[in-house]
Parts: structure tokens; C-alpha cells; sequence
């Protein structure tokens, strides 16, 4: 047997075991009819397919129903926003500890890796308390008579994506601090010597240099966007659905565990066509095609 398949094994059981199993179990389940008691019947169906786009009326007509598209459009759309208003925010937080010393860098980076330490729930639940009414920011916002009386911030989009933007930039800074680390010094010089302004150097070097980095953060940041759970429940208020919790309600609370494995098979599918678009964007400027 090859010696470097024998020592590749035990990384092949863990993924077996912790990955392609249960990911097959998935699968198995969403082919599967759903039980009106909960759970699911073996026999084979689409219907909780069929469930995403339809809904059947008392004549056993199939109606369109929107619902559920737009709770997808939804989720793309605010995680795309949120991995757009990380990449601006992270960019320039990024570069700045790129040129700092490097025991200052260790300090910085160190805060910046802070919150990991802090459980997710106590990091968004403390937005709940920031942005709720008589919270820490209409408490601030009276102190200085800038507001009398002000409505909740909560239980919206801008809410959610303040929450997921403060939960995952960190995620965006990284991989853009580590590419900015590795830019020559010597070529921002140099266009400073050739009289190139701050702007231009920033537009002509530093950022396509930057992108690799860029581009990995805001994988890093859009792909867990997609399956969020705490920011639609907490900050959301229930109201506001996007896929995470919508498709933890359908193996809880609605027990329709058939619709709630076909919903995370189609966010699967949005991932690896998300993935694998981005892989072939590479390969092509790779050969330089782009």
C-alpha cells in the first residue's frame, strides 16, 4: 500500500465519519416524504423541493409561492453587503497595522482577534442591548440632547447587518493584513518617486496587490453570512427571516425535517456555485485570460 495514502487515512476517516456521512444523511432525508407528526416517512419524494416554490391549495393545485425565494434573495443580499461594508472598513484597518513595528503589530492583531475569544451569543446579544430602547445608544445620544425620544433600532436589516458585520470582520482582516504584509515596500517608493499620488499608488499597486486577500476575506465573510442564526434572531427579532434560522425552525419548531434538509441542500448549492465560480475566476487570471 502507497506509504502516503496509509498516512493520509486517519484525515480520510474524520472527513468520512464528520463530513461525507452526515452530509449523505442530509441528503437521504430531503428525498424523503415528510411526516405530519414530525419527521419523515421512508419513501421517496420531492415534494420538499417542490415546497420551496409551490404550495398546495385545498384542491390540490399548485400555487406559486414566493415566500421562501425571497427569504433567499434576502440572505444573499445581506451577506453580500456585509462582506462589501467589511472590505471597506477592514482595508484600511488592515494597512495601518501592516506599517506599524512589530511589537506593535502583535498588539494590534491581538485585539483584533479578540472578540473570537467572547462567545458569539454574549458578542450579538450585546447589540441587542446597544440598540434597544433607553439602550447604551439612545442613553448616550439623550445625554448630549441630541435626541429626545428615539424609535428601536432593533428588528430590522440594518440591525442584522450591524451584527454580522461586528461578528465577522475580523475574518476580513486577517487574509488583507497578511497580503498587505507581503507587498514590496520598495514599489510604493518607487511610485512615490515617480510622482504618483496617494490615490493613484493606492488604486495602481497596493490594492491589486491586496486582492488575493480581499477576495479570500470576503469568501470568509459571505459564505458564514449565508447561514447565520443568531443576528436574524436576536437582532432580527424573529421577524426578519434569512436562511439559517428559517431552516433551524424546520427541524424545531415546524419539525418538517424533509423541507428544512432540502432547504440546506439548495444553501449548499449556493455555496459550491459561489466557490466555484470564484475557483475558475483564478484559474483564468491565473493563465491570464483576465
Amino acid at each position: 500500500m502507497n506509504k502516503n495514502l496509509l498516512g493520509l487515512a486517519p484525515a480520510y476517516l474524520v472527513m468520512l465519519v464528520l463530513m461525507i456521512i452526515p452530509l449523505l444523511i442530509v441528503v437521504d432525508v430531503a428525498f424523503m416524504t415528510s411526516d405530519p407528526y414530525g419527521g419523515f416517512k421512508q419513501v421517496f419524494s420531492l415534494e420538499s423541493f417542490q415546497q420551496i416554490l409551490y404550495n398546495v391549495d385545498w384542491d390540490d393545485n399548485l400555487v406559486l409561492n414566493l415566500q421562501y425565494l425571497k427569504i433567499i434573495g434576502r440572505t444573499l443580499l445581506l451577506s453580500a453587503i456585509t462582506a462589501l461594508i467589511c472590505v471597506c472598513i477592514a482595508f484600511p484597518v488592515a494597512y495601518y497595522i501592516s506599517r506599524q513595528s512589530a511589537s506593535r503589530k502583535t498588539v494590534l492583531l491581538y485585539l483584533v482577534t479578540l472578540p473570537f475569544w467572547v462567545s458569539m451569543v454574549v458578542r450579538v446579544y450585546a447589540w441587542v442591548l446597544i440598540l434597544s430602547n433607553d439602550g447604551v445608544l439612545e442613553s448616550g445620544l439623550r445625554l448630549f440632547g441630541l435626541v429626545d425620544d428615539m424609535d428601536s433600532l432593533l428588528y430590522n436589516n440594518g440591525a442584522m447587518l450591524v451584527g454580522m458585520v461586528y461578528s465577522y470582520i475580523p475574518l476580513m482582516i486577517l487574509p488583507i493584513y497578511a497580503s498587505i504584509e507581503k507587498l514590496d515596500i520598495n514599489l510604493i517608493e518607487a511610485a512615490n518617486d515617480l510622482y504618483s499620488n496617494r490615490l493613484k499608488t493606492l488604486y495602481r499597486i497596493i490594492l491589486p496587490l491586496s486582492k488575493p486577500g480581499i477576495v479570500a476575506g470576503a469568501i470568509l465573510v459571505f459564505v458564514p453570512c449565508l447561514g447565520t442564526v443568531l443576528e436574524p434572531m436576536l437582532l432580527g427579532g424573529g421577524k426578519t427571516m434569512m436562511m439559517g434560522n428559517l431552516i433551524q425552525n424546520q427541524f424545531t419548531i415546524s419539525r418538517n425535517w424533509s423541507f428544512g434538509a432540502s432547504l440546506a441542500l439548495v444553501l449548499l448549492a449556493i455555496v459550491l456555485i459561489f466557490l466555484m465560480l470564484q475557483a475558475l475566476r483564478a484559474k483564468r487570471v491565473q493563465a491570464g485570460e483576465v
